[in-house]
């Protein structure tokens, strides 16, 4: 049994344009799934990532639009299982990840980050149950961070919306385990992404970061531990989080 092989599976993957969700998706097709892209709005981006997927003798399609609003999210998960006739894994990466002194940061801008980045955890995940049920091999698995176990300043509504995604991942974990699904958290730290907010400059807390490796990861890293927690191999893990991070807590 080889327990990397995910042929015959379908993937959601959220906020898949580019950077980690990119190559979350061709990870998971260069193990054999086919892939739904998601992406809120750049379906210029969506498509490099579909034809990357393709590129690897994989299906893929694309939607779009903000999984923060539920009716959208439903739309989305329903598309997703419509296009392959079925759902086995999703991947809840879609973030957004805007920097601002505490004092300063308004409600809306609060609660435009807890949108995409715990709200849609919430609805996209709800809204796929019905077909994850479905599956012998059901996995969530939800991206953190490692601010949202560190804090940092300048990031207060990011660190609070991914440290609820580490808390929504045991709650969730503990009710779906008997529906045989699993339900894990990735917390990627100290990436090399390319960024598209703050004019493209890394957020300031990576100024004062360290880790034992000595550089920062790379995409494909995280999505190794997401490929493995898709597969067969992951079966026997769920409510944990995964940190990627080079050993930044050690050092």
């Amino acid at each position: 049994m080889n327990l990397n092989d995910l042929h015959g599976r379908v993937a959601l993957v959220t906020g898949a344009s580019r950077n980690i969700g990119r190559a979350i998706a061709t990870a998971l097709a260069g193990r054999g799934a086919d892939i739904v892209v998601h992406v809120a709005n750049d379906t210029a981006a969506g498509g490099e990532t579909v034809a990357a997927v393709e590129a690897l003798g994989r299906s893929a399609v694309l939607v779009s639009g903000d999984l923060s609003d539920p009716e959208v999210a439903a739309r989305v998960v329903r598309e997703a299982a419509d296009a392959f006739g079925r759902l086995d894994i999703v991947v809840n990466n879609a973030a957004i990840r805007p920097e601002g002194a505490f004092a300063e940061i308004t409600y809306p801008e609060w609660r435009r980050v807890m949108g995409v980045a715990l709200d849609a955890v919430f609805l996209v995940s709800q809204a796929a149950l019905v077909h994850l049920e479905q599956s012998d091999q059901a996995a969530i698995i939800n991206l953190g961070g490692l601010t949202g176990h560190t804090g940092a300043a300048h990031r207060a509504h990011v660190i609070t919306a991914k440290a609820g995604v580490v808390g929504l991942t045991k709650a969730m974990a503990h009710e779906l385990s008997p529906k045989g699904i699993t339900v894990n958290c990735v917390a990627p730290g100290l990436i090399e992404t390319v960024r598209i907010s703050n004019d493209g400059a890394a957020p300031r807390h990576h100024g004062n970061r360290k880790n034992l490796v000595g550089r920062h990861g790379r995409p494909e890293e995280v999505a190794e531990a997401v490929a493995y927690l898709a597969g067969a191999g992951g079966r026997y893990v769920t409510g944990e989080t995964l940190h990627v991070n080079g050993g930044a807590y050690l050092s």
